[in-house]
């Protein structure tokens, strides 16, 4: 809990001095060990990762949830909850991306889950990240299927952005454009850069189905203040360690 109440700080500070900010996400089901975690941990916090995500689509034990904070602390960076659903919430983490699934058809991803979770929220003291969410693709996207999203076509980056201006209006400090974890392709640049020019000042996050640097570079050039990997540090982490430098050459 190092970090509690200054993570949207580091995250403005660090945007301000003109860097990039980068989050390495780590879902608890698809932890292979603590083991396995801790050398990922130390590779992607060497290479400059900026904060880490804990979180996914799918229900998740509280307990692991905790064990996994308790490691990053070992490694002195920022855990920012990324949760599927009140069991992805943890008492030790520093901070909770409050996401509000904004194309989802159940209200209970829009703003139901919020009103259960914001009671526990405020005991344990998290620091919120008020977040509109903002599912992207062509595809069947885990978090889609969980969330109820109808996701917006990549061709149609007008109403993306009128999603994410209606964050913006409702006081909301990120949008998070999603292409889900393990997306065959990223939110297409064109269609960030017409987000990030209809929300202006508000801090863009980008993720899903980014597994190059240049592919992060070209997403950044677009708009975007923060890119998000997943899957690609499961699966080929020192591609992940490529991007994470080229995010903080930025």
């Amino acid at each position: 809990m190092k970090y509690r109440g200054m993570v949207y700080k580091l995250i403005e500070r660090e945007l301000s001095s003109g860097s990039k900010v980068h989050f390495t996400l780590i879902d608890p089901e698809k932890a292979q060990s603590m083991e396995w975690l801790s050398k990922v941990l130390k590779r992607v916090v060497d290479a400059g990762t900026d904060a880490i995500l804990i979180g996914g689509s799918l229900q998740v034990f509280v307990d692991d949830v905790e064990k996994i904070v308790t490691l990053v602390e070992e490694f002195d960076k920022p855990s920012i909850l990324f949760p599927g659903n009140l069991t992805g919430l943890a008492r030790n983490a520093d901070a909770v991306l409050f996401i509000s699934l904004l194309n989802s058809d159940n209200p209970y991803y829009i703003v139901g889950a919020h009103i259960v979770a914001a009671p526990l929220i405020k005991r344990i003291g998290l620091e919120v990240l008020p977040t509109g969410y903002i599912i992207v693709g062509n595809w069947d996207a885990s978090v889609s299927i969980m969330g109820r999203a109808r996701p917006i076509p990549y061709d149609k980056p007008g109403i993306g952005a009128a999603h994410a201006l209606a964050a913006k209006f409702l006081g909301m400090k990120f949008v998070y454009l999603e292409a889900g974890s393990g997306a065959p392709q990223p939110v297409p640049t064109a269609f960030v850069s017409v987000v990030k020019k209809a929300i202006e000042d508000t801090i863009l996050i980008v993720g899903g189905g980014i597994r190059s640097s240049d592919k992060a570079v070209e997403i950044l050039k677009a708009g975007a203040d923060v890119i998000v990997t997943g899957t690609v540090v499961e699966e080929k982490l020192e591609d992940a360690v490529k991007i994470i430098e080229a995010v903080k050459k930025r």
